[in-house]
């Protein structure tokens, strides 16, 4: 496979690659390459998750997340998560455990998101960047799970490791969930 690079970022770069169809014809395709990223599901230990709410430049507005980040070049990803965990939401884990991984986009970009969930934490105080605004929020999993499935989460890589994490629990099922809006008369 040939590689041209268009672009150049802090965090990725965009290829133009030229590959061979079933023909062996030539066709190009831009790919998005991103050294991989984490998100932290951080669960206190009376089962309560922490979240956290952050603008997002790019659609302009204020998301339900779990805390992510990119990783560093050749940084663990388990280390990128602990780091980023203690960044955004102020609470540093004893322990980390592999949730899932998936590509988040894998029809133009290479990244790959490592998932983990966070226990025996203990409040240190966030260290965010100079850009960020972040503030967290300590919710029920009922709650969660209520907002997930309201589509009041609107980050992909946030539902994804929510779902998997409730299902795996056993936690998707039990709770009244409400799908009206606020003073809405009906569901979505």
């Amino acid at each position: 496979m040939e590689a041209e690079v268009i672009l150049t970022a802090r965090r990725f770069r965009i290829e133009r690659r030229v590959y061979r169809d079933r023909d062996g014809a030539p066709f190009t395709w831009e790919v998005v390459v991103h050294p991989g990223a984490v998100l932290v599901l951080p669960v206190l230990d009376d089962g309560r998750i922490v979240m956290i709410r952050q603008v997002r430049r790019a659609v302009d507005e204020e998301l339900w997340e779990l805390p992510a980040g990119t990783r560093e070049p050749d940084e663990p990803p388990e280390v990128t998560a602990g780091r980023e965990l203690i960044e955004e939401t102020g609470y540093r884990a004893s322990r980390i455990e592999p949730l899932i991984a998936f590509y988040t986009s894998p029809g133009v970009m290479t990244e790959l998101m490592h998932t983990y969930v966070a226990t025996g934490l203990e409040h240190v105080g966030q260290r965010l960047e100079p850009a960020e605004r972040i503030e967290t929020e300590v919710l029920s999993p009922q709650t969660v799970h209520n907002m997930l499935v309201s589509g009041r989460i609107r980050d992909g890589k946030t539902i994804a490791a929510l779902a998997a994490y409730l299902l795996r629990n056993g936690a998707a099922g039990p709770y009244e969930v409400n799908t009206r809006p606020p003073g809405g008369m009906g569901p979505f």
